[in-house]
């Protein structure tokens, strides 16, 4: 992480410094009080308890600058929390079989054949669970060549990722991009090292998660990661009162956006699904200036109803690019290839394009790399609220990180 922060002359500063731990001692001590998760970033931590029992922490420790509630209506200082999307469910001569379609739609194969697979790359995924990962036959190239580093189970607060009992969905994400079955199946970065982190709840929508995942990426941060994958979104959570209106989805309100936005100003280059929610818009962290958000096609490179469109309330163009999101190639946890449909597998599909692009140029900005990506795209100079810039032509970006 030092080292990223140098080779792009990004400060390290007091954000970079944990929270003071005998101040969460303090804070679990309390009564009526559960701590749930801390971030460095925010100096803050997560707590759940009565209002009264929230309000006391105020009273009690001189430490505690200010609360945040996620009922934005008991909040006299606004900080809301977000809003959520609903999960869907040597020269390099690969034979990409089921892959074909979504690698090529991206001019993907041509950084493939020039070596650049994500080799050296290394890359965090956020999602909720990914069973048998280390196990199944589709992930036993990546495993062989020490490529898959473990992770964290934010929500349950243990190291076991890979439980066969949480959701799959994690498991199909990162097939999309580390998947490797011969002549069958080809991911987008088959040759990336990756991280795992669980921050999604699969059984409640509940503000709790944004703080897993501000802290997962903190944590992908200090272990120097360069890429994130996030196929996950906040919008509306099972209690209405902390739900996000269209407006709030600004790019700034939202916690997990905020955290976006500081993990791109830290270096790091974060890949998020638009979502699935069509014309009721984008949410958090997609709508966040400091991420790439990705929207979905069909294999013809058409938009999809399902994929979210983007608005006026973000201050920047929304979503950013897009890739296959209908009929997608994923492996199941399994070990079978099936097709599924969303943004949680376009923005991944795509991210995979981008670790092989950062192979190529390591020492690049991650503004300046992005910005190869959006310029490469097929509606570049004519964006629009479905597509964004369009779809990145990966070989075109290589091109312009080349001359510049």
């Amino acid at each position: 992480a030092i080292d990223r922060k140098a080779n792009h002359s990004i400060a390290i500063d007091e954000r970079d410094v944990p929270v003071d731990e005998s101040y969460i001692a303090l804070i679990k001590a309390s009564s009526g009080i559960t701590y749930k998760a801390k971030s460095k970033w925010f100096n803050a931590v997560h707590v759940r308890g009565t209002e009264e029992a929230i309000n006391t922490l105020l009273t009690t420790h001189d430490f505690v600058d200010y609360i945040v509630f996620a009922d934005s209506n008991l909040n006299s200082r606004i900080e809301s929390v977000q809003d959520k999307f609903e999960l869907e469910s040597s020269l390099m001569n690969f034979t990409y079989g089921t892959t074909q379609n979504q690698v090529e739609m991206l001019n993907l194969d041509d950084l493939h054949a020039a070596n650049y697979t994500g080799d050296g790359v290394v890359v965090a995924v956020m999602d909720s669970g990914f069973p048998n990962v280390d196990t199944m036959l589709g992930f036993e190239r990546l495993r062989a060549a020490g490529n898959l580093m473990g992770g964290y189970d934010f929500v349950d607060r243990t190291d076991a990722v890979y439980d066969s009992a949480s959701s799959q969905h994690g498991t199909l994400v990162l097939s999309t991009m580390a998947g490797y079955i011969e002549d069958q199946y080809v991911g987008t970065a088959p040759d990336a090292t990756y991280y795992l982190f669980r921050t999604e709840d699969v059984f409640s929508e509940n503000p709790v998660e944004e703080s897993y995942w501000v802290e997962a990426v903190e944590r992908a941060d200090s272990l120097g990661v360069q890429v994130v994958n996030t196929s996950l979104g906040y919008k509306s959570y099972d209690n209405p009162n902390y739900s996000y209106t269209n407006a709030d989805l600004n790019g700034t309100t939202a916690y997990s956006s905020k955290g976006a936005n500081i993990a791109f100003e830290k270096g790091l280059i974060l890949i998020t699904s638009a979502g699935n929610s069509g014309t009721s818009g984008v949410g958090a962290p997609a709508d966040a200036a400091g991420g790439l958000s990705i929207a979905a096609v069909d294999e013809n490179g058409d938009y999809v109803s399902f994929s979210s469109q983007g608005s006026l309330f973000q201050p920047t163009q929304k979503p950013d690019v897009a890739a296959r999101g209908l009929g997608s190639y994923v492996i199941n946890s399994d070990n079978q290839i099936v097709q599924s449909n969303g943004t949680s597998f376009s923005s991944p599909i795509l991210a995979g394009g981008v670790a092989s692009l950062v192979q190529a140029f390591p020492e690049v900005k991650n503004t300046v790399l992005l910005d190869y990506v959006r310029q490469s795209a097929s509606q570049y100079s004519n964006p629009d609220f479905f597509l964004g810039y369009g779809i990145p032509d990966f070989q075109f970006a290589l091109t312009l990180g080349f001359d510049a």
